[in-house]
């Protein structure tokens, strides 16, 4: 049989229709109730055949019913209201074209002209099904959060044609796993086009004369523009022509390329781009994770190349300058991590990067540092030595990130290292519930609530304080009720793929149950986040689920690895239990977890469950959304959880520290040990805490303090838990200093990167010759009283550097029983003079005694230039030799 040829016909609409093709190509419409009104209403029953696509709406709706609504006023009148809102809403000023006047002293200079972001997925609609968890999520949620605050964002990221797996049972419950073909043509993308009419195209070289060749499709998202790359091109040989079909699929070399296509094609796609719509060029490139490291070669690349000449360092300082890295795992497993010769096979003179010196290009991503492995090239050390500023999603996750990559800055303490953390937020108008939406727009008004729930503006939320306690409670009864529902319709259909007949399925209509306390867990199913802990004692979960008086039911979701056969069999564990007849009513796994699902999971549970290994879960942001729309959460405290649980937002599960001793030296004897304290832990919460709250009402026959958690939830969490707030802060704390950066470096033709890079090989050079000479204090040193003052003279022998090259800093506080200082604050001292003969130099200054108690102090030197970001950017650190250790004191 020859091979079938697929390709979409497309629907001509009647003239009066045509704003419904703008409307249905901009996905604004997934997070506009209006739109998605609208096309609800050019034909339910399809509209909800096809999941809710606009796309493919319009591709099944018959021509005579097209033809009646280009006659129907009504809907016209409709269609204009809804087709001008997306003009308005497209064109005119947002908060980012205000913020100029806004920006702390902190962000001084002009905001970027335009910041490319850059992520291997984006979860922004199920009718784009292009992402696998919780980085495609966060990154669609930032394109969407960017358009609503007017941030001049590019997407970048890759076309899948199999985009990631749908999931199924078998009849005993083992996952399994199905790659539909995506075809691009009905789907809500445009091609890129040349001046000719002609698909924008980007080639690479790859080595042994093979080409890498990707059309360019672009997605619009609200006002953000999002570039996908697609290798299934003719021009491209079968091996080429694959490199994007599937979402972290095949193996290393496989993944190889499309971290290359994602990097360097990357950035030739965003030039095209801009060459052909006149965008304003990027001045940062934020890469989210690792998986898009090469784009920092390849604009190195570009500057070696073109007519300025810049060399490799200079052009790495250029490039650093403006780049941010976000690192979304804690967990070392997590990272893309390459064989150091397979890289080095593809980047030689015949690759992707001509001109750029492979050993350089190998240097940055070795892991040449204590605990590193040389033969392993690591994609977030790339990443993070091709960006000047980095950041991880959480408070937390910003601390252990900076333990876990401390070998990159020796020398210095891991509270130093220079990785900040800006807390993962979510999209607020894509994951609360319609109802909660108009809920709160006629209780505030819809401008208002608008602006609430993209800024974060803290006061209008404090307003939802006023809602009665009967409206949260009917609207969180009425969300749970249509939870209900849509889990029993996917529980019938995932039983009917299971091959179980009619006769067998009487008892779904009975699953679940609207007026029981529901708790949901759905997430990917990685062995840290114990998707099966509830399970640890079997009997105990039954009776909870079974209570004669305060009964809960539970929904569980969420895929394994393709490649993860101990995840599987998690699931099966799962879905085992789920199918016990005593419990099925109680407990549900619903498989094919994704966006549709998620969006009625969140508001209909009342608790949202979390139990990962602490710290492993770098933030979670689903339990951020079933926040927003008043749920619960019952977690432990990971994540952005631990930032902010209250003790009056829900419940934290207690963390069970067990020594290594209290279970032998086995690891899995430990861990395993761990499980049942943190499950039993898990188990008291629901029945001694949980329930009670839930169903113990007063006279009024509300349960008064479960209602309050809500409103707590909603008026405390609502502001914290934004996608808009974290753009704000990327915009604030990293975005504008890096342009600024980005500037000052390429301004004259890079002298500015020129003079950095060939600063910091002198200083590189001169290093191991600065040393702290001499210190001491002067002054009443025998009597150490609270004020006072100490003054302090260090002499430094500078290797050659001059006193302006250093910045000589006192680190000073309490220290404990073992001479550290552990709540130190910093302060620096100034050269007296010039160098002397030798090249020694005096730094004096005052150290003030402001806290009692034991105290001491040291003193240190450190790199210092005006265009670095952090004092410990180089990794250089000189301390006091041997015996010019200053002494501790008591300050009384």
């Amino acid at each position: 049989m020859k091979a079938i040829r697929r390709f979409t016909v497309r629907t001509v609409l009647p003239e009066p229709l045509r704003p419904l093709t703008v409307l249905a190509r901009n996905l604004r419409w997934s997070w506009s109730p209006e739109t998605r009104e609208l096309f609800q209403s050019v034909d339910p029953d399809i509209w909800q055949a096809t999941g809710g696509d606009p796309v493919r709406l319009l591709g099944e709706v018959p021509a005579e019913r097209l033809t009646a609504l280009a006659h129907d006023r009504r809907f016209l009148r409709r269609l204009g209201v809804v087709a001008e809102d997306l003009h308005d809403y497209l064109t005119g000023p947002r908060w980012y074209q205000g913020a100029v006047e806004t920006l702390p002293p902190s962000c001084p200079g002009e905001l970027p002209r335009a910041i490319a972001y850059f992520s291997p997925e984006f979860g922004i609609t199920a009718a784009l099904p292009q992402y696998s968890g919780g980085l495609g999520i966060l990154a669609g949620d930032h394109l969407k959060a960017a358009s609503d605050l007017g941030v001049p964002v590019i997407g970048v990221g890759l076309l899948y044609r199999h985009g990631y797996f749908r999931q199924s049972l078998s009849r005993d419950g083992w996952q399994q796993e199905h790659y539909p073909v995506l075809d691009p043509d009905g789907m809500p993308l445009s091609p890129l086009r040349e001046a000719d009419g002609s698909a924008a195209t980007v080639r690479i070289a790859l080595p042994g004369g093979r080409m890498l060749a990707a059309r360019v499709w672009q997605v619009q998202v609200g006002r953000v523009p999002l570039l996908l790359l697609d290798s299934a091109v003719e021009e491209n040989q079968p091996g080429e022509r694959d490199v994007t079909d599937r979402l972290y699929g095949g193996a290393s070399e496989h993944r190889l390329l499309q971290e290359i296509l994602l990097g360097v094609g990357g950035v030739r796609a965003v030039r095209a781009f801009c060459r052909l719509t006149a965008h304003p060029e990027p001045e940062v490139f934020h890469t989210n994770e690792g998986h898009a490291g090469f784009l920092g070669l390849e604009r190195i690349r570009e500057l070696v190349a073109d007519g300025d000449r810049l060399d490799f360092d200079a052009a790495l300082e250029a490039v650093r300058a403006g780049t941010v890295f976000t690192t979304h795992t804690p967990v070392p497993a997590g990272i893309d991590r390459f064989d150091r010769e397979l890289v080095a096979r593809h980047f030689g003179d015949d690759g992707p990067l001509p001109g750029v010196d492979r050993e350089r290009v190998l240097a940055l991503g070795t892991e040449d540092y204590p605990g590193g492995e040389p033969h392993v090239f690591n994609m977030a050390v790339m990443g993070l030595r091709l960006a000047q500023r980095a950041n991880g999603v959480s408070t937390l996750h910003g601390g252990v990130s900076r333990e876990m990559f401390r070998g990159l800055w020796p020398g210095f303490d891991a509270a130093e290292v220079p990785i900040g953390a800006i807390t993962n937020g979510v999209h607020a108008p894509t994951w609360v519930a319609p109802e909660v939406l108009r809920t709160g727009a006629a209780q505030f008004g819809a401008e208002r609530l608008e602006r609430a729930v993209t800024v974060g503006a803290s006061p209008r939320w404090e307003a939802v304080a006023d809602l009665p306690d009967q409206v949260i409670w009917e609207l969180r009864r009425s969300l749970r009720e249509r939870l209900v529902a849509d889990v029993r319709r996917r529980l019938l259909a995932s039983w009917r793929e299971r091959g179980a007949g009619e006769a067998e399925l009487g008892w779904v209509g009975e699953a679940l149950d609207p007026d029981v306390l529901t708790i949901g867990f759905a997430r990917r199913v990685p062995s840290y986040k114990r998707l099966t802990l509830m399970l640890r004692d079997p009997d105990r979960l039954a009776g909870l689920l079974l209570h004669p008086t305060r009964p809960v039911q539970i929904v569980v979701a969420g895929k394994a690895h393709p490649a993860d056969d101990s995840g599987k069999r998690l699931v099966q564990e799962l879905v085992r239990f789920a199918d016990d007849p005593r419990v099925r009513h109680r407990i549900v796994f619903l498989p094919d977890y994704g966006m549709d699902m998620a969006q009625h999971l969140y508001p209909g549970c009342d608790v949202w469950l979390n139990n990962p290994l602490r710290p492993l879960e770098a933030c979670g942001t689903s339990g951020m959304k079933a926040a927003l729309n008043g749920c619960l959460n019952l977690s432990v405290l990971d994540g952005w959880w631990d930032e902010w649980f209250d003790g009056d937002n829900g419940w934290a599960i207690p963390t069970a520290d067990v020594p290594a001793d209290a279970a032998g030296d086995d690891g899995h004897r430990q861990s395993d040990r761990r499980d049942e304290l943190e499950a039993a832990a898990l188990y008291d919460l629901i029945e001694n805490q949980v329930a009670p709250c839930f169903y113990e009402v007063g006279p009024a026959g509300l349960p008064r303090r479960w209602v309050e958690m809500v409103r707590h939830t909603l008026v405390t969490l609502g502001p914290k838990v934004l996608a808009g707030r974290m753009v704000r802060e990327y915009v604030d704390r990293l975005y504008t200093p890096a342009a600024r950066a980005h500037r000052e470096v390429t301004a004259d033709g890079g002298a500015g990167a020129r003079e950095l890079a060939g600063w910091k090989a002198k200083v590189r050079g001169a290093w191991p010759r600065v040393a702290v000479d001499h210190v001491e204090a002067t002054g009443p040193t025998d009597t150490h009283e609270l004020g006072g003052t100490l003054g302090l003279r260090v002499r430094v022998a500078l290797g050659g550097l001059d006193p302006t090259d250093v910045e000589v800093q006192v680190v000073a506080g309490r220290v404990d029983d073992e001479d550290r200082i552990t709540d130190g604050t910093t302060t620096s001292l100034k050269p007296t003079g010039r160098p002397d003969l030798e090249g020694h130099c005096l730094y004096e200054g005052p150290l003030a005694l402001d806290r009692t108690g034991p105290f001491g102090y040291t003193v240190r030197v450190l790199p210092a230039h005006g265009l670095l970001a952090s004092g410990a950017e180089l990794g250089l650190v000189t301390a006091p030799r041997l015996g010019a250790e200053p002494p501790r004191g008591t300050c009384d």
